[in-house]
């Protein structure tokens, strides 16, 4: 593969999805072993569920907290983290809730469907919580159960983290696909968006998908072995 020096970009978006963390480790939502085929995701996944038995979704939610803390960022999430040290332009836009960019070291993450690490009191705000459980259930402040501040089926994604990723890509030069389909939207126009700007598009994904005709390269590999020999 064509080595990449991130010298000649000015801003470089890394876009990454379920096949980044699950080289880690970390178990997928869908597909075969997935958590949704274990799991109903309309007893654990959505305001209904919690508004139903708060409790029951954040015992597992802890689960999945439990889940993720068992594995550990790779090479790739490294190599992504080492790059935004000495590039200021390096913005991670992701998919995933796990929070593995941030373990690796990396600072500018735009999380699209929220974070494990986040609880949010529907009268105080959001506070971060880092723990294999929940420091609290309820707020301290007004004894509100807190709920996990993810996108869960029904929602509707958060417009102000929606509006910094799409500026990011439309803004970027280089825009690197990772780990992702990008088949449903609003994922799917962010490749639209980069080349709106002329950026380079490059696909990671050991796999071609319907997407893939949208970039100008692909590379067939795992993250954690394509990164750090792209940008070596």
């Amino acid at each position: 593969m064509e080595k990449i020096d991130p010298r000649k970009y000015g801003r470089i978006v890394f876009f990454t999805g379920a096949g980044m963390s699950a080289e880690s480790g970390v178990p997928t939502y869908r597909g075969h072993g997935g958590v949704w085929s274990q799991y109903r995701w309309e007893e654990y996944a959505c305001q209904e569920a919690f508004d139903a038995d708060p409790e029951k979704v954040l015992r597992f939610h802890e689960l999945r907290r439990a889940a993720v803390l068992a594995c550990a960022p790779h090479a790739g999430h490294a190599t992504i983290a080492a790059l935004e040290k000495e590039h200021p332009g390096v913005t991670v836009v992701t998919q995933n809730i796990d929070g593995m960019h941030q373990r690796a070291g990396s600072v500018k993450v735009i999380e699209l469907h929220g974070s494990l690490w986040r609880l949010r009191c529907p009268e105080h705000g959001l506070t971060e919580d880092l723990g294999e459980k929940y420091g609290n259930y309820r707020c301290e402040h007004c004894g509100s159960w807190l709920r996990p501040d993810i996108v869960w089926f029904r929602d509707m994604l958060d417009q102000y983290v929606m509006n910094a990723a799409i500026a990011a890509i439309r803004s970027c030069d280089l825009f690197v696909s990772i780990g992702t389909s990008g088949v449903v939207y609003p994922a799917a126009g962010f490749p639209h968006f980069a080349r709106s700007n002329e950026a380079r598009c490059v696909e990671i994904n050991p796999e071609a998908n319907e997407m893939s005709s949208l970039y100008d390269e692909a590379i067939r590999a795992p993250a954690g072995k394509a990164l750090p020999e792209l940008f070596a």
